[in-house]
């Protein structure tokens, strides 16, 4: 994935937060577990491929509390 380029890993994390939001429409646990699982796994590669790791989006989140 991280070959393919940034721009290719940003359409797959849209495409799959797209598809987790019309799972989430519906009542197949399993589905929507599986699409949740999948926009995490390109998101994470998203991460990875800006040079950021998932405990800078925390720290983020961690400062929205304060």
């Amino acid at each position: 994935m991280f070959r393919r380029g940034i721009n290719k890993v940003a359409q797959k994390v849209g495409e799959e937060a797209v598809e987790l939001v019309i799972e989430a429409k519906d009542d197949d646990e399993n589905l929507f577990k599986n699409e949740a699982a999948d926009l995490m796994y390109h998101y994470l590669i998203l991460l990875k491929a800006k040079g950021f790791k998932l405990k800078d989006v925390e720290n983020v989140l961690k400062g929205r509390a304060r």
